[in-house]
């Protein structure tokens, strides 16, 4: 009998709460961490140090972006894939095959000769993001209380962005002390051995508890608001009609899909502009680290109660809201200088994220049903994503164009501020306690 089977067997009368559930709500908060320090150890050493170590012609935008338009297509693309793909092996195992891809990783920076080798190691970076981020937020889903979503993935991500800032000012001055590819070899070595570990022997399977909130929920026997799900939905689903119901068949949805799309944008432009901005203005490797450590820490320290507080107040508000105030702090970039500017800058787009990030994704999981909320998660999520790849082509489009990457900060301003303006139109408050079916 396969390990899903046993669980499924095991599992009867399921609770569902993250304090019924601990133990394994810690476990996957750690994977996430795990997640954030494998992704966080390519963000600052590796665009600051593209040309000379790795030979990108200075200048080069759309050779520079390259590898987060390569990160961010795979990625979004098994996001896709890992949603639907968990529905039928389980979750672990989906999780097991995104830190399996992540090995080879810190020995193709090691060995890469060229960018080339850095971009086909940002494809495997993106199979272990897709995989595996996915499958922490969905297994946390999973096992707490629809009362608890915000709080749920506020923690998720929590744990996953502090831990991209940590990697990447652990990386930086790892990079000054033993070079930037052995510093890179060692760290990710450490991270993604430990994780694969401690998924074999710690992690359980949770689509278990999927299957019996969706049984419950076919029973009638949900107490409380009813969300108000998408009509016309057969209770199975096909990947088409999953996918043409949160992109263009339910507003609401295609909304939120459209803004983590678009928010997107932000990070692939902190990903490959902002450490080449600032290492040009003089910044060291360990500076430019703890500049956009404070996005880092200020996004993710700030989802610990911008996630709760859209169980109090809803998702709608905190998620517009969001996309300007982060819009915002990316122009702040441009209006000052120095490191205290440049920081508080960078602190300012990581609150509006706080506000935005979690609550995207608990919105979507509000009006998911749970028999096909792991494929929505992943659409989801696969739109988001896929804002890496389209994002990063249209800031190196405009620097190429412009002749100065100044021109990215402004392009990425100004969509946050079109796309929180779109959402604000066709969205509508999620929570079902505050807008009930």
């Amino acid at each position: 009998m396969s390990e899903l089977s046993i669980a499924r067997h095991e599992v009867q009368d399921v609770l569902h709460g993250i304090r019924h559930n601990l133990a394994q709500f810690v476990h996957q908060l750690l994977q996430v961490l795990l997640v954030g320090l494998t992704i966080g150890m390519m963000r600052t050493v590796v665009p600051a140090l593209a040309s000379a170590e790795f030979g990108v012609p200075k200048g080069s935008f759309m050779l520079l972006i390259s590898f987060v338009v390569a990160f961010g297509f795979v990625k979004g693309t098994l996001n896709f894939v890992a949603g639907r793909l968990s529905e039928k092996i389980g979750r672990k195992r989906v999780l097991l095959i995104g830190w399996l891809s992540a090995l080879p990783i810190p020995f193709m920076i090691l060995w890469a000769p060229s960018w080339g080798w850095i971009v086909a190691a940002t494809v495997l970076l993106g199979m272990n993001q897709g995989f595996a981020w996915s499958m922490t937020q969905t297994s946390k889903l999973d096992i707490t209380r629809a009362d608890q979503r915000g709080l749920t993935i506020g923690l998720n991500e929590f744990a996953g962005y502090v831990g991209v800032a940590i990697a990447g000012i652990v990386t930086g001055y790892m990079a000054t002390a033993f070079g930037p590819r052995l510093g890179l070899l060692i760290f990710g070595g450490v991270v993604i051995v430990s994780a694969l570990l401690l998924t074999l022997f710690f992690v359980q399977e949770t689509l278990p508890w999927a299957k019996a909130e969706g049984a419950r929920h076919a029973a009638g026997q949900v107490s409380g608001p009813v969300p108000r799900y998408p009509a016309n939905v057969p209770a199975r689903p096909s990947t088409w009609e999953i996918f043409a119901l949160m992109t263009w068949r339910d507003r609401r949805l295609a909304a939120l899909c459209q803004a983590g799309l678009v928010e997107k944008f932000v990070d692939a432009l902190i990903w490959v502009f902002y450490p080449v901005f600032l290492y040009q203005q003089g910044l060291s490797l360990p500076q430019v680290g703890w500049v956009i450590g404070v996005y880092g820490f200020v996004w993710g320290g700030s989802q610990l109660f911008t996630g709760k507080l859209s169980d109090r107040i809803g998702r709608h508000l905190p998620n517009v809201a969001g996309m300007w105030v982060c819009g915002a702090g990316v122009a702040m970039m441009l209006l000052g200088s120095g490191v205290a500017w440049w920081s508080l800058s960078a602190a300012v787009s990581g609150f509006g994220m706080a506000l935005l990030y979690p609550n995207l994704s608990a919105a979507v999981a509000d009006i998911s049903h749970p028999n096909w909320r792991g494929s929505a998660i992943g659409i989801y999520r696969f739109w988001r994503d896929l804002g890496y790849g389209i994002g990063a082509l249209g800031l190196g489009g405009v620097a190429h164009f412009t002749g100065h990457m100044e021109g990215a900060f402004w392009f990425v301003a100004l969509s946050m501020l079109a796309s929180g303006a779109l959402l604000w139109w066709w969205g509508e408050e999620t929570h079902p306690r505050l807008n009930p079916a």
